[in-house]
């Protein structure tokens, strides 16, 4: 809706009664949309950099994981621990 006026050269009023919006309620949205459009980009590297960071940490996950199981694994074997399934 934002360069709908760009492209059809109607007045804010006119639009914003074509879609039954009130005319401050049309530009408070214009003013957040023009104000938030850059943040967008800014935050999808945020969101590379937040991903690699949680993969590192699933992978160290996982590696724990087999860690403690490959020890649970030896201490049964040797009758430290008593399974109890």
């Amino acid at each position: 809706m934002i360069p709908l006026r760009e492209r059809s050269g109607k007045p804010i009023a006119e639009i914003s009664s074509e879609c039954k919006v009130h005319t401050t309620q049309f530009r408070k949205w214009r003013e957040q949309a023009l104000s938030k459009l850059p943040q967008l980009f800014t935050k999808e590297e945020q969101w590379s950099k937040d991903k690699a960071h949680y993969t590192e940490k699933i992978d160290e996950l996982y590696t724990e994981i087999g860690r403690l199981s490959t020890q649970i694994a030896w201490l049964k074997k040797k009758g430290i621990i008593v399974d109890q399934d």
